[in-house]
């Protein structure tokens, strides 16, 4: 199955293109989740390498910020568990 391809501007206004794998809804449906690839593989079996940030909205645009609360960032680690195992 063919990717999404999405485009994520960073603080520094500069532009990074990724693949979205998924979004998420916390189970108390306040916050949304993206989870996407840059392409990027790592160590030796080429695991490909994930990200995973919280949806933010300011008026009409949509950013992503960073998960820095230990608390939300084991929430985000359960609905990707569920995933997993569905």
């Amino acid at each position: 199955m063919e990717r999404k391809k999405i485009v994520i501007q960073n603080s520094d206004g500069t532009t990074t293109d990724a693949q979205l794998i998924t979004y998420l809804l916390s189970e108390d449906q306040q916050f949304y989740y993206v989870v996407y690839s840059k392409g990027e593989m790592s160590g030796d079996a080429g695991d490909e390498i994930i990200y995973v940030s919280r949806l933010a909205r300011n008026g009409n645009d949509l950013y992503i910020e960073e998960i820095h609360d230990e608390i939300e960032w084991s929430n985000v680690q359960q609905l990707l568990k569920k995933i997993a195992n569905a």
